[in-house]
């Protein structure tokens, strides 16, 4: 009995020291699979907070479009995919106001204007003060007394003695007609030029 008590401890040890090394090995194996699945989404969500790891971008994205909102992107993004997102521009959308190439930048908002009404162009277009004359040229024979009243030299008197014209002769046929209306001349007619057409 005393001799086999040396062997069963013998195997026993080496039972338990084969056990150990295939527990090691195995738990070994899985350990590189599962560290490289873990830091991308840790990655994501710790730049996705601040904005400053440079995974990802939040704008605001409002004014003329389908779903204003706060909107996630990724890094290096640019102004139309935050415009895709927020489900694009709307029909009233002055898309030339904005530089859809241009890339994003954390904690920005993306305005989108709305369209001016025709006849109605914003002055700030042309780099105008507001009250300036308009940046589209307006059209001699359908303005308005008001409409012509914000250009130029010209006031409420002027506006009617343009519109008695239109009246009188069925209409405009070119802008340097305007010099037969009484109180434009010809350094007005020149200054008005191109704020106008037919």
């Amino acid at each position: 009995m005393s001799e086999r008590d040396p062997r069963r401890l013998a195997a026993g040890a080496a039972a338990a020291l084969l056990l150990v090394a295939l527990a090691a090995w195995y738990l070994a194996r899985p350990r590189p699979s599962a560290s490289a699945a873990t830091p991308p989404p840790a990655a994501i969500s710790v730049s996705g907070e601040d904005g400053a790891g440079g995974g990802r971008v939040i704008v605001d994205v409002s004014g003329a479009v389908r779903r204003p909102g706060v909107y996630r992107l990724s890094a290096g993004s640019r102004v139309e995919d935050a415009l895709q997102r927020a489900g694009g521009a709307t029909h009233r959308a002055d898309l030339t106001q904005v530089n859809r190439a241009a890339k994003l930048e954390d904690g920005r908002q993306i305005l989108v204007p709305v369209r001016a009404p025709a006849g109605q162009a914003a002055a700030a277009t042309a780099g105008a003060a507001p009250g300036a004359t308009p940046a589209a040229p307006l059209n001699l024979n359908t303005a308005t007394a008001e409409q012509l009243d914000t250009l130029d030299g010209v006031g409420p008197a002027t506006a009617q003695k343009i519109l008695d014209y239109r009246k009188a002769h069925n209409g405009f046929g070119s802008v340097d007609e305007l010099d037969q209306v009484p109180g434009i001349g010809p350094k007005r007619l020149a200054a008005l030029r191109d704020h106008l057409r037919v």
